[in-house]
C-alpha cells in the first residue's frame, strides 16, 4: 500500500469528493478505483477492508481508512492544514462541521424525484443564504484576514470553497449579497493547487448525472426513493 493514496468509491462526487479536494489542495497525487459492480463492493466487504461496510475507503500510509471525517482529519493534520494549536483546531472543526451540514442538503439531491429536486433547490439556497454563509461572511469581515482561521490556508477554507461552488450550481448568483465570500472565493480559487484542481481534466468530478445515480443504486442496492429534507 506504499506510494500514492488510492481512493475507492464511485466515479462521482458523493462523500469522496471532499477527500479529493483536500488531497488536491495539499498537492498530493492520488489514484482511484471506481466501484461499478456489486461484485467489486462485495469483494471489499469480504476482504475486511470496509470497517463499517461503507465507502469511501482510502489506502494511505499503510492504512485502509474509512469514515469520511477521520480520513479528512488525517489528511489535514499530515499536510499542515489543521491549525497550530487546539484552539485553532476547534475552530476548524466547527467551521467544517457547519459546512458539512450545508453539504448534507446537497449530497442526496441527485437521487430525488424531479418534483422533490425543485423543492430541495429552494431549501439549499435558503439554508445557505440565511444560516451558513452569513456566519462565514461575518468571520471574514470581523478579522479582516484572507482565511477563516489564523490567517493560514486550511482544511476549513478548502471545504468552504467546495460548498460555495456546489451551492452556486443550484443558484449562480447566490453570493450576490456576500462581498467577503466573493473575495474569499476568488482568493482560494487562485491558490495554485486549487486552481489546478478546478481546471478541466483534473480528478474533480462533475455534477452527478443519471449514470452516477444508477451505478450507486445498483452497487449499494438502493431500491427505495430518497426524500427531500
Amino acid at each position: 500500500m506504499a506510494g500514492k493514496p488510492k481512493l475507492y468509491y464511485f466515479d462521482g462526487r458523493g462523500k469522496m469528493e471532499s477527500i479529493r479536494w483536500l488531497l488536491a489542495a495539499a498537492g498530493v497525487e492520488f489514484e482511484e478505483e471506481f466501484l461499478e459492480t456489486r461484485e467489486q463492493y462485495e469483494k471489499l466487504l469480504q476482504g475486511g477492508s470496509l470497517l463499517f461496510q461503507q465507502v469511501p475507503m482510502v489506502e494511505m500510509d499503510g492504512m485502509r481508512m474509512v469514515q469520511t471525517r477521520a480520513i479528512l482529519s488525517y489528511i489535514a493534520a499530515k499536510y499542515n492544514l489543521y491549525g497550530k494549536d487546539l484552539k485553532e483546531r476547534a475552530l476548524y472543526v466547527t467551521y467544517v462541521g457547519g459546512t458539512d451540514d450545508l453539504m448534507g442538503f446537497i449530497l442526496m439531491f441527485p437521487f430525488l424525484s424531479v418534483e422533490d429536486k425543485e423543492k430541495q433547490r429552494a431549501v439549499i439556497v435558503q439554508k445557505a443564504t440565511s444560516r451558513y454563509f452569513p456566519v462565514y461572511e461575518k468571520v471574514l469581515k470581523d478579522h479582516g484576514q484572507d482565511f477563516l482561521v489564523g490567517n493560514n490556508f486550511s482544511w476549513a477554507d478548502v471545504h468552504l470553497l467546495e460548498a460555495i461552488l456546489m451551492v452556486e450550481e443550484k443558484k449562480s448568483d447566490v453570493l450576490s449579497g456576500f462581498p467577503q465570500l466573493q473575495a474569499f472565493k476568488a482568493r482560494i480559487s487562485n491558490i495554485p493547487t486549487i486552481k489546478k484542481f478546478l481546471e478541466p481534466g483534473s480528478q474533480r468530478k462533475p455534477v452527478p448525472d443519471d449514470k452516477y445515480v444508477e451505478t450507486v443504486r445498483r452497487v449499494l442496492r438502493m431500491y427505495y426513493d430518497v426524500k427531500a429534507n
